[in-house]
Parts: structure tokens; C-alpha cells; sequence
């Protein structure tokens, strides 16, 4: 794929002025360009055109109903789950469009793997659910291997290798995070995304599973909702604030207002709206 220079459109100000942004990005794993997301008629986020650059982890910010999670669900077809749901715009993926009609959602999911706000372990064992997702795709070699590596990578080996056989349930609930991190990296994806991993989860298991997303950072390309900007600011290495905004008729729309370096981003914003919601004073 050639280098693409991404020109990140920052959302109009309330003034009517607009603050463009260019980030080089060369060979981006995602490439949106006037993503809209609708679930009927109702289009709950618009218009976002950002690049994720491959190897880095990317956190969304913004207060709740500015369609974080929305676009984060759209990166590996997991809207298409819901009756109604649909998107405009083009949503490239090293530069096929995901939403393609000879792209098959289930492979993107295998090669786009997601954690959410709450662990959804399986009722199986620990080793079962770290190897439910090789056995369906047929994945070859040892699975006993694959199992010890996943758990290893998701630094949770230690604390399981010896009650493999028990019950997921048995874990806490940073373990189950972990757990879930595990079965997600089994079946070797490229992305992982992170809708709110840490939400609930004490500040302990938090700490674990930030250091567990700097370890993965650069083998995998990581994509984060979360409402801590502190999070954000302590585990990203981009960062894009969204807010919504409500239209003549009343209604809520997520628009994309400012993506750059997470560093830049949080001490010296270029839009408004981005240093009032860092700051505190709204959302």
C-alpha cells in the first residue's frame, strides 16, 4: 500500500471556523474518510475521517453519546450484529474497504479482535476458553503451546498454570480481562480493539492491564474507547476526541473535533472544545 499522508478534519467550531490537522501516517492499518453511522434513521455519529496508524495504540475520547463506541465497533464489522445499523463512507483496512461486498465479516473479526467493558468469558474451563478460538478455525500445531503462549502474552500464565482445568469463573475480574486478552491474541490477529477494558476494574487490575497494553503495543496495533483521560494520556500513543453535537431538530450526532499525538493533544489543543473537556469544564 503507498503512504498516505492523513488529513484529519477537525469538526466545525461553534463559530463556524475550521482548524485543519495533517498527520503523516504513512501505511495505515485503518482509513476512514467521511465515516457516518447510522442505526436506522438516526445517524449517531458523522462524517469521521481519521488513519490508525499500524503498531501504536489509538484511544477515543469524548463524553458518553458522542459515538465512541459506535465507529470502535464499525473497525470490525460488529454493528452489522444489529438490525438496523448501517455506514457510509469508506472504512479501508490496508486499504480494502471492510465493508466491501467480497469481504467475509467473520474474517474480520478473526483479524480484528475486540474486548469489552465487561469480561465475557465462556462457561469452559481457563485452557478452554483460550483455545475455543483456534479449535473453530482449525488453527494447526500444538494447542497446548498456543495456550501457554496466549496466557503468557496476556500475563496471566503465572497465575493459572496450575488450575488450567477450573472454571473461568473461579477468576477475578481483571482476571477474566486478562483471560479475554488471551482468547483474543489465540487466534494471532493484527488489531485488538478495547471498548472500556477497564471500567470495571479496580485501580490494581487497571495498572495490570495498562502495563499489559504497552507490552502488546507494537506486535499488535491497539484501538481504546475510554472515558479516563487520564488513561488515555498515560497508555496512547494518538488520541481523538469526539463530543456530540445536536442538530436543528434536536437530535445528537458524534463529530469528530481533534486527533493527533496523545502528548500534543493534551497540552496543546487546537480546538477549544477539545481543552475544555480535558480541563474539565464540560462533558
Amino acid at each position: 500500500m503507498n503512504e498516505l499522508d492523513a488529513s484529519i478534519r477537525i469538526a466545525e467550531s461553534l463559530s463556524e471556523t475550521r482548524h485543519e490537522v495533517s498527520i503523516d501516517i504513512p501505511n495505515p492499518v485503518f482509513t476512514l474518510n467521511g465515516v457516518s453511522v447510522y442505526y436506522g434513521e438516526y445517524e449517531a455519529i458523522r462524517d469521521v475521517s481519521l488513519d490508525i496508524a499500524q503498531g501504536e495504540i489509538t484511544a477515543f475520547i469524548g463524553p458518553s453519546g458522542c459515538g465512541k463506541s459506535t465507529l470502535l465497533r464499525s473497525f470490525n464489522r460488529m454493528n452489522d450484529l444489529i438490525v438496523g445499523a448501517r455506514i457510509t463512507g469508506r472504512l479501508a483496512y490496508h486499504g480494502t474497504d471492510l465493508y466491501g461486498p467480497e469481504v467475509d465479516p467473520i474474517e474480520v473479526r478473526r483479524r480484528i479482535g475486540m474486548v469489552f467493558q465487561k469480561p465475557n468469558v465462556f462457561p469452559k474451563s481457563i485452557y478452554d476458553n483460550v483455545a475455543y478460538g483456534p479449535r473453530v478455525n482449525k488453527t494447526k500445531g500444538n494447542l497446548d503451546d498456543l495456550v501457554e503462549e496466549s496466557l503468557t502474552r496476556a500475563a496471566l500464565w503465572d497465575e493459572v498454570k496450575d488450575n488450567l482445568k477450573k472454571s473461568a469463573y473461579a477468576l477475578s475480574g481483571g482476571q477474566q480481562q486478562r483471560l479475554v486478552i488471551a482468547r483474543c491474541i489465540a487466534v494471532r490477529p493484527e488489531v485488538i480493539l478495547m471498548d472500556e477494558p477497564c471500567a470495571s476494574l479496580d485501580p490494581i487490575a487497571t495498572a495490570k492491564i495498562e502495563d499489559l497494553m504497552h507490552e502488546l503495543a507494537g506486535d499488535y496495533t491497539i484501538v481504546i474507547v475510554t472515558h479516563n483521560m487520564q488513561q488515555a494520556a498515560r497508555v496512547s500513543d494518538r488520541t481523538a476526541f469526539f463530543t456530540a453535537e445536536v442538530d436543528d431538530a434536536g437530535e445528537r450526532h458524534g463529530r469528530l473535533i481533534e486527533y493527533g499525538p496523545t502528548r500534543q493533544l493534551f497540552s496543546a489543543p487546537v480546538d477549544q472544545r477539545t481543552e475544555d473537556y480535558i480541563s474539565g469544564r464540560f462533558g
